[in-house]
């Protein structure tokens, strides 16, 4: 099935992200909506799309659950291939979206048809699983990336990451308290959700710019 875009920030903006959602959320989430606009206010270009499975959810009736992560790969790499662009290319996602990426990432960065990889929420384990690690590929990972994760992250908190091997490719921007979509709890922390997605893009703005000028 053709795929479908939802695009927010300016067409003129110096480099285009290619966002996918989570395992358990569409493309037009609040936390996904949240992302892309925080992004776009920071003039970067953002292009949601969505795996078939999630897609079919809209249509079909039924909640069929996620494929395995790695079965989604061609479906990322159709959606690189249907979105025409003039500019840098950046790939990423939410969760689930943002592994994705990162197993396809260097394929492309080494055919100069990206210039890095965004994952917001990145799930280096399952919930309750930390010997269960995703992150073979990301100990050499050649492709430039930016992780933002909260420090509480069920699926990777600052504690367990720290001890991980990681490509020197990747830098972690570090969400205080937040969890798995940056959120904070405020009394402890002091900061708001909004904080922290307004500082989030701005991370991301400032790397992308290190990365494309």
């Amino acid at each position: 099935m053709p795929t479908k875009f939802l695009e927010l920030g300016p067409e003129a903006a110096r480099a285009t992200i290619l966002f996918a959602h989570g395992a358990g959320a569409p493309m037009d989430s609040p936390a996904m909506t949240a992302i892309a606009g925080a992004l776009a206010k920071q003039g970067l270009r953002v292009v949601r799309f969505e795996f078939s499975y999630m897609a079919n959810r809209r249509t079909g009736g039924t909640r069929k659950p996620p494929p395995r992560a790695e079965k989604l790969n061609s479906e990322y790499l159709a959606a690189v291939e249907a979105l025409q662009i003039d500019g840098p290319l950046i790939i990423g996602g939410k969760s689930m979206g943002g592994r994705v990426a990162s197993m396809i990432a260097d394929e492309l960065f080494e055919a100069d048809r990206i210039a890095g990889l965004l994952c917001v929420g990145y799930p280096f384990h399952p919930i309750g699983k930390p010997d269960k690690l995703r992150t073979e590929h990301l100990r050499h990972l050649r492709t430039p990336a930016l992780i933002c994760q909260g420090t509480r992250d069920q699926f990777g908190s600052k504690d367990e990451v720290s001890g991980y091997e990681l490509s020197p490719a990747i830098k972690v921007r570090w969400f205080e308290d937040g969890d798995h979509d940056l959120k904070p709890r405020k009394r402890l922390s002091g900061f708001t959700h909004a904080d922290h997605i307004t500082a989030m893009g701005v991370a991301v703005v400032d790397w992308v710019e290190g990365l494309v000028g």
